[in-house]
């Protein structure tokens, strides 16, 4: 069985940095893609990042980009997403996922129905 835990969420002011961690069990992942999406209240869930299996290719959506970083340490079966300089409309629920589709050594999805597992998410507060 599958599990994705997340971690690192908190509430932080505008313009502070958080890291969160995403640990799969269950299975190696090394082979597939993750990514990071998250939920705000009332709204669908987003794609904010996305990592190809070895983590040579990345994606980000336009929102996060140049604050947010995606990584991954497969030895450690673990995905991370360092993110700075923070807004109040990046108050969401993160969500770590994992893709068992493959199209291409460099395969970053972006959609939520490429992706098979979900953590149970983390809490990100922003005030400002």
């Amino acid at each position: 069985q599958v599990q994705l835990v997340e971690s690192g969420g908190g509430s932080v002011e505008t313009g502070a940095s958080l890291s969160l961690s995403c640990a799969v069990s269950g299975r190696t992942f090394s082979s597939f893609a993750m990514g990071w999406f998250r939920q705000a209240p009332g709204k669908e869930r987003e794609f904010v990042a996305s990592i190809n299996w070895s983590g040579a290719s990345t994606d980000y959506a336009d929102s996060v980009k140049g604050r947010f970083t995606i990584s991954r340490d497969n030895a450690k079966n673990t995905m991370y997403l360092q993110m700075s300089t923070l807004k109040p409309e990046d108050t969401a629920v993160y969500y770590c996922a994992v893709s068992l589709k493959y199209a291409g050594n460099y395969y970053t999805p972006r959609s939520l129905t490429e992706y098979a597992y979900w953590g149970q998410g983390t809490q990100v507060t922003v005030s400002s």
